[in-house]
């Protein structure tokens, strides 16, 4: 993927993939293994360099979560 904004901070390459990546946030959620924290992943495409920025989790995708565990 390409965007005009995107440029890797560590080799300057500008093309990029994006990926999700879910985890458990506290104690609670572990021993019911529910992952209540969700990240997207900003990856380089040269050197694979990744970024994690936190995203919003909703009610019904913890809930979805928890009866698919």
């Amino acid at each position: 993927m390409q965007h005009s904004n995107y440029k890797c901070p560590k080799c300057g390459n500008r093309t990029y993939q994006v990926g999700q990546m879910r985890a458990t946030g506290g104690t609670l959620s572990k021993i019911f293994d529910v992952q209540t924290q969700k990240f997207t992943s900003v990856t380089c495409e040269r050197c694979t360099y990744t970024e994690f920025y936190k995203t919003k989790t909703s009610a019904l995708s913890n809930i979805f979560d928890l009866m698919t565990s």
